[in-house]
């Protein structure tokens, strides 16, 4: 579809920018995640195997270990850290390279946000199993964007990811499994279809959760613990990672990893990592193109789900054609964009999707490349004003460390 075939812009607004000359990025090229060997689903299975846990099995290979305890920073890419040594000593000092440190990165799924990677790491699956393929993607059986991480509008947690957790699991092979996180986090659907299992522990300082998840490895032989921080991804989005807010939540963060590896009891190992990094948008229009005042990019588009740094695009019946071949002809060589069947069958969401979650998946995928965003100011003004953002497939946004303190 080119703009010959387009509907003409409104009376009032600006005619459509110019055909891009430079030809559009193939999906192939398109990093994808390393589901099976080295991505987060694997993280969880490979800890619980090495616990003893039956059934679970993992490419990614972790030595084993009595007690475990996975500590999850939201928003902490392995190329941010990397690039701050000062601000994160302690964490460097657990990098490949430093005297002592063996961390390597492994990658989110895709998309790489926070709903998609909690599920990815309770569940021990890929996205495209789950089901949470976003930060809102469509409900096939309502016809209404559901945002996964707020859980708007409600739906059954169990009908829309039905598969046990590696908590679960862990809990019922008699292993002590606890969750030790913000209070407010216990009820929430995420938590009960990806983080539940065991025993929730709410607490609201970060210290605290530093010291209790130490206490829950020591009161048992065989344990199991997951503790999370949020704040360095809100002060990412807010302000972006070029701020003294970021750089300084950062070193908390550095404090808080080094608090709990004190705190290790005999025989633990403790995994830190990410769901995903960030890149910071600039301010300038050319980065940020609006889609509630784009006639070309909103034409033959019922429903604009994913967020700015990677789409899910709802065609009208009919025009999915015409939408992949604009968007590819708009965004060129900026951006990854591929049709549902061309996502799914290169692994964007895993080396299998079930038949509950195809739909879930725009006719349209879209993935940047650049440092640009795809925003909406009418429908998603907030999310629009981010400075800090991620979702695609960039390494900066998809590839996080796994950092190992063992004692």
């Amino acid at each position: 579809m080119t703009r010959e075939h387009l509907p003409p812009p409104h009376p009032g607004t600006a005619p459509y920018p110019p055909q891009h000359a430079e030809a559009p990025l193939d999906p192939l090229t398109a990093p994808v995640p390393r589901y099976g060997s080295g991505a987060l689903s694997d993280l969880l299975p490979s800890v619980a195997a090495g616990l003893g846990v039956p059934g679970m099995e993992s490419g990614l290979t972790l030595e084993p270990a009595d007690r475990a305890c996975v500590f999850l920073v939201d928003g902490m890419g392995w190329e941010a850290l990397r690039a701050h040594p000062d601000e994160a000593p302690f964490l460097t000092s657990l990098l490949a390279g430093s005297a002592n440190g063996t961390g390597e990165p492994i990658t989110s799924g895709f998309p790489s946000t926070t709903a998609t990677s909690l599920a990815s790491v309770g569940t021990g699956r890929v996205p495209g199993e789950h089901g949470l393929p976003g930060y809102t993607v469509l409900d096939p059986g309502t016809g209404r964007l559901m945002n996964q991480l707020r859980w708007q509008p409600w739906t059954d947690p169990h009908a829309w990811q039905p598969y046990p957790t590696v908590f679960q699991r862990a809990d019922a092979a008699g292993i002590a499994t606890s969750q030790v996180t913000a209070p407010h986090f216990e009820h929430t659907p995420l938590t009960k279809i990806a983080l539940s299992g065991g025993t929730f522990l709410g607490r609201l300082a970060a210290e605290d959760r530093m010291d209790v998840a130490a206490e829950r490895l020591a009161a048992s032989d065989r344990a199991l613990v997951y503790t999370y921080y949020a704040e360095l991804d809100g002060n990412g989005h807010r302000y972006g990672m070029d701020s003294d807010a970021w750089r300084g939540q950062l070193m908390y963060v550095d404090r808080l990893a080094q608090r709990l590896a004190e705190q290790l009891p005999p025989r633990s190992a403790l995994y830190v990592t990410a769901d995903h990094g960030m890149v910071d948008i600039p301010a300038a229009t050319e980065a940020r193109l609006d889609f509630d005042e784009d006639w070309e990019l909103s034409a033959g588009v019922a429903q604009l789900g994913g967020e700015g740094r990677m789409r899910h695009l709802y065609a009208v019946p009919g025009a999915a054609a015409d939408v992949h071949a604009v968007w590819r002809d708009v965004l060129g060589e900026q951006a990854w964009v591929a049709t549902r069947e061309e996502a799914i069958a290169l692994g964007w969401f895993g080396p299998g999707v079930d038949a509950r979650v195809r739909g879930r998946i725009g006719d349209v995928v879209v993935a940047m490349r650049d440092d640009i965003a795809v925003i909406a100011t009418r429908r998603e003004p907030k999310e629009s004003e981010l400075i800090g953002m991620h979702g695609s497939a960039t390494a900066a946004e998809q590839l996080v460390p796994l950092l190992e303190v063992r004692t």
